[in-house]
């Protein structure tokens, strides 16, 4: 049995997520951290029989014998969390988007010298990893290209790290793209963010969504959508698990399931 902890415990994707670990077979959940929800029990939430009462800490971790521990919860918790995990040699699996690129230096530098590894995941969907990878086969056939992603109304980052990450393996599979016609705007931003490759990305916050991106390809006289839907966080978790279980095996810092799929 692997010893997990989650932090963040508290939130929707940490909440799912403790659910989907007391669920498996080969998984024991030990631990759970939220300081927004520290001194509940977890049966609470709606998750039963684990006898656990949410910490405020990370150093909970540690007290409770973990071997990874599971983020979902804001960037600057999320970096605090990562170090800690480093110096006490747990491994981390992170689900929290909004790094920089400064942040994965610093981070790649702290794992690579630390007897622990992280995996850090734009998104565990493996559907949206597909998505992504497709993305980047077609991206050679293509001579413009944007993203819309879409989110429900209580994500703080934009744009998505999953609508980032598309456009950089994009961009890496084609250099070839045409440039913005787009001479006035009488709106700032109405042309979306300019991402890797001058490819433009769009974010939309809405209530009722979760999690969904389009990718769309223009070439002369056609395109190519691709899209792909979560309509409920339990679309994260075979991800969530997978990484779980293969972080061990993985020295360093990894960035995204692709490596775990074989992709």
């Amino acid at each position: 049995m692997i010893k997990v902890g989650v932090l963040g415990a508290g939130g929707r994707m940490g909440s799912t997520a403790c659910r989907a670990v007391v669920d498996a077979h080969d998984l024991d959940l030990v631990a759970a951290i939220d300081p927004h929800h520290s001194g509940i029990d977890l049966h609470q939430l709606g998750i039963a029989d684990t006898g656990l009462q949410i910490a405020s800490r990370p150093e909970a971790l540690a007290a409770a014998g973990v071997e990874v521990g599971v983020d979902f919860t804001s960037v600057d918790a999320a970096l605090e969390n990562l170090r800690f995990a480093a110096e006490q040699g747990i491994h981390m699996v992170v689900g929290t988007t909004g790094f920089t690129p400064s942040d994965l230096e610093e981070l790649d530098a702290l794992f690579a010298s630390s007897r622990s590894n992280a995996i850090i995941v734009p998104n565990f969907s493996i559907g949206a990893v597909l998505m992504m990878r497709f993305a980047e086969m077609a991206a050679p056939y293509f001579g413009t290209a944007e993203i819309v992603e879409l989110h429900h109304d209580h994500k703080r980052d934009a744009p998505s790290g999953t609508a980032m990450r598309t456009a950089q393996k994009m961009a890496g599979a084609s250099s070839n793209w045409g440039d913005d016609p787009t001479k006035t705007t009488l709106l700032d931003g109405a042309r979306g963010g300019e991402g890797p490759g001058g490819i433009r990305i769009h974010s939309v916050r809405l209530q009722g969504l979760v999690a969904h991106q389009e990718v769309l390809l223009g070439g002369p006289g056609e395109s190519l959508t691709i899209r792909h839907d979560s309509y409920d966080r339990a679309s994260f978790m075979p991800g969530v698990l997978l990484a779980i279980r293969e972080v061990d095996k993985r020295p360093g810092l990894t960035i995204g399931i692709e490596p775990l799929l074989g992709l």
